[in-house]
């Protein structure tokens, strides 16, 4: 399997973050996958934003938790692009590209984000495509005690895990997650080495780079053995990758 290049927010690039057109237009870019951020809405939805309010995507200070699907379906992000825009559902979003693989960060703290993603992934039959992800590890082992039966990817302090302790450790104590998504640098901590990525591999994970919009950078990553590459600009990227 080649390298997958995920659409980060969509074709965020071009078009509004995070909406319908964005990720169809992503795919026609070249993308092979769709990065996205899910919140919960007062009545429950999972939504597709990556702002708990939304005053950045459309000047509505409110929060997403404190209203319901349908007033934030008359919010329109379409932030200087012409016509109307909207935050669309996770459920929205999974029957309009089937077949595309999601990674999908929950975004909000607690229990009841959690439950309400597994809850609609299930219900779309759509766990092998789903693979669910959060800088909070406490996010994910939720996730896992729900018994879902996708991936995930690992939290900061799993990254933390990854990177500090030897293998011989790793292999005894496990991480339980699938996916290393990582930038290239944080804290001092340089992820952009074989060294790293070996060591992924040889623990049975994938790695993903976040977030690359220089191809020369994205062929380098690829040259290391990064499993995938997250980009605001599939446009330039995918070429640079041999995707179309």
């Amino acid at each position: 399997m080649g390298i997958a290049l995920y659409a980060h927010r969509g074709a965020a690039a071009e078009l509004p973050e995070n909406t319908l057109p964005a990720f169809r237009r992503a795919m026609e870019r070249g993308a092979t996958a769709i990065e996205t951020d899910a919140h919960l809405t007062k009545d429950g939805h999972v939504v597709l934003c990556h702002d708990a309010t939304g005053e950045r995507a459309a000047g509505v200070p409110n929060r997403l938790a404190d209203s319901t699907r349908e007033e934030v379906r008359t919010w329109n992000v379409a932030r200087g692009h012409p016509g109307s825009f909207t935050i669309p559902t996770l459920e929205e979003a999974l029957e309009h590209l089937p077949g595309v693989p999601f990674n999908v960060d929950c975004k909000p703290a607690g229990s009841r984000a959690p439950a309400a993603l597994v809850g609609v992934v299930r219900r779309m039959g759509a766990q092998e495509r789903v693979l669910i992800a959060s800088f909070r590890s406490r996010t994910l082992r939720q996730v896992r005690r729900l018994g879902y039966e996708g991936k995930t990817s690992l939290g900061q302090s799993e990254i933390v895990r990854l990177a500090l302790m030897p293998l011989p450790v790793l292999r005894a104590l496990p991480l339980h997650g699938d996916a290393a998504q990582v930038p290239t640098r944080a804290l001092g901590v340089r992820f952009d080495t074989r060294r790293f990525v070996d060591k992924a591999h040889a623990l049975g994970l994938v790695v993903h780079y976040w977030t690359i919009d220089d191809p020369l950078e994205a062929r380098r990553l690829a040259d290391l053995g990064a499993d995938g590459i997250m980009t605001d600009d599939p446009r330039v990227v995918a070429p640079a990758l041999g995707l179309r």
